[in-house]
C-alpha cells in the first residue's frame, strides 16, 4: 500500500505595516501580485513538487513584481542603492540559506537556495555573495532594473529630510514571503526583502536571519515573517512560533496569535506572520493596520486579502 498524501497547502505574504496611499491606489495591482505568485508556488505542490520549489516560485513571483518591495521593486538606501536580503529553510533537512546586502541579483531567494544546496554556509554578504552568483551563473541584472519609479519617489522624499540619527529611529516595512507543505508532508519557509527607503547603508534587517524572518522544521512549522525587523529579531520571532508549538498543546492559529498578539503586546511595532504545518494547517497574524497575504489548500479556496476588516 502507498503512503497517504498528505494535505498541500501554502500561504505568501507581501508585506505588513501602516496603510499608505500608495498601496490603497494600487490594491487591485497588489492582490493580483499576491495571487500571482500563490498560484505559481501552489501549481508546484500540485504537480507533486516539493515545498522548497513551491515557496522559490512564490517568492520569485514577487521579487519579479515591482509593486513588492524585493527584487525588482526593492527600496532606494541612503546611498541610493538597493541591497537586497533573503533566506530559505527546509523543513525536512533544517538545512538553509541566505543571502545579505547583495546587489544586482535578480532573485536573491535562488540565490539563498543555491547556497543551501551547494555549499557549506548558510549566509553570504556583499560582494562576496555577488562574486559567488557570478561564478555559479545566477541571473542578473544591472542597477536600474531594481529601481522602480514609486521607490525613486521615495528615495528623492526622504533623501533630504532625514538625518543620521533619524534614520538611525527609522521604522522599518516591507518584505515578502511564502511557506508552504508538499505531498510529502515536508514544510518550507523563504522570506525576501528590499529594505527600507533611506535606511544606512549595511542594515541588515530580520528576511535573512533563520529564526527571525524565517523558519521551517517538519516536526512543528514552516514561518516567514514581516514588519519592523529589528523586532522580529530580537524576538526571534519565526522560532518563537514553532517553539510554542513543540512545548505547548496550542494549535497554530494560537501559536502565531500567541507570539505576535500576546508576547509583543507592548511592542510598539509592526509584525505579521504566515505559517503552516504538516498537517496543511495554516496561521496567519498580525498587529498592524494591513498585511498583503494569500493563502489556500485542499480543503481551502484561494483567499487574498490587505486589509483586517475584509
Amino acid at each position: 500500500m502507498s503512503p497517504k498524501k498528505a494535505t498541500i497547502a501554502m500561504a505568501v505574504h507581501g508585506g505588513a505595516g501602516p496603510d499608505s496611499d500608495f498601496i490603497k491606489q494600487h490594491k487591485a495591482e497588489h492582490e493580483e501580485g499576491l495571487k500571482k505568485a500563490l498560484t505559481a508556488g501552489y501549481g508546484v505542490l500540485e504537480k507533486g513538487g516539493t515545498a522548497l520549489d513551491a515557496v522559490e516560485a512564490a517568492v520569485c513571483s514577487l521579487e519579479d513584481n515591482e509593486f513588492f518591495n524585493a527584487g525588482r521593486g526593492s527600496a532606494i538606501n541612503h546611498k541610493g542603492e538597493v541591497e537586497m536580503d533573503a533566506s530559505i529553510m527546509d523543513g525536512k533537512t533544517k538545512k538553509a540559506g541566505a543571502v545579505s546586502m547583495v546587489k544586482n541579483v535578480k532573485n536573491p531567494i535562488t540565490l539563498a537556495k543555491f547556497i543551501m544546496n551547494n555549499t557549506h554556509h548558510v549566509l553570504l554578504s556583499g560582494n562576496g555573495a555577488l562574486e559567488f552568483a557570478k561564478a555559479e551563473d545566477i541571473a542578473l541584472e544591472t542597477d536600474a532594473y531594481f529601481i522602480s519609479s514609486h521607490q525613486y519617489d521615495l528615495f528623492l522624499e526622504e533623501r533630504d529630510t532625514q538625518s543620521i540619527q533619524e534614520l538611525l529611529k527609522q521604522r522599518v516595512h516591507g518584505t515578502v514571503g511564502a511557506v508552504a507543505v508538499d505531498t510529502k508532508g515536508n514544510v518550507a519557509a523563504a522570506t525576501s526583502t528590499g529594505g527600507t527607503t533611506n535606511s544606512l547603508d549595511g542594515r541588515i534587517g530580520d528576511s535573512c536571519i533563520i529564526g527571525a524572518g524565517c523558519f521551517a522544521d517538519n516536526a512543528t512549522c514552516a514561518v516567514s515573517g514581516t514588519g519592523d525587523g529589528e523586532y522580529l529579531i530580537t524576538g526571534v520571532v519565526a522560532h518563537a512560533i514553532s517553539e510554542a508549538l513543540r512545548y505547548t498543546q496550542c494549535s497554530l492559529q494560537e501559536a502565531c496569535d500567541l507570539v505576535i498578539q500576546e508576547y509583543h503586546k507592548a511592542t510598539k511595532g509592526n509584525m505579521g506572520v504566515i505559517s503552516v504545518n504538516a498537517r496543511g494547517e495554516i496561521g496567519i497574524s498580525f498587529n498592524s493596520q494591513r498585511m498583503h497575504r494569500a493563502w489556500q489548500s485542499e480543503t481551502h479556496p484561494l483567499q487574498v486579502r490587505i486589509y483586517d476588516r475584509e
